[in-house]
């Protein structure tokens, strides 16, 4: 781990509705394992350089998130998993990210915070499926 980042656990995970997939009587549907942390920082903007020093900071912000879920069973592992984002029905701070690969594996979703990405290799953009393994990382503008 990096400093300023933590630990992204299952208690952010979403649940979705249950479905029955037409596999279901062939393969046993699970959820894939995944390992997420989310990268948390501090924004020196002129308000908190006024009123915060660096013995005491200012809030730590989220500024990205690394997502690592592992599908090492996929039946068709030519076929890449995709995520797609969501509209939180709850909140307009926060967006549902969903991941889907499909044979044996049911969709994940996560909430995470609602801020526009950078799409920039240097600025952080990844998003490969290699080896069994989804990597997406990507930070905030």
């Amino acid at each position: 781990m990096e400093e300023g980042d933590a630990v992204f656990d299952s208690s952010a995970e979403v649940s979705l509705d249950s479905e029955v997939y037409w596999w279901h009587d062939k393969y046993r549907p699970r959820k894939p394992n995944y390992f997420n942390r989310v990268h948390t920082g501090y924004e020196w903007n002129k308000y908190n350089q006024t009123h915060y020093d660096h013995d005491k900071p200012p809030p730590e912000l989220v500024q990205g998130y690394k997502f690592h879920i592992f599908y090492p069973d996929l039946v068709d592992k030519i076929k890449a998993p995709v995520y797609a984002i969501e509209k939180d029905g709850t909140s307009a701070e926060t967006c549902v990210i969903r991941f889907h690969a499909g044979p044996p594996y049911q969709d994940i979703a996560f909430r995470i915070v609602n801020k526009e990405w950078e799409y920039f290799h240097k600025k952080g953009y990844r998003c490969t499926f290699e080896r069994g393994i989804l990597n997406l990382h990507f930070n905030f503008k």
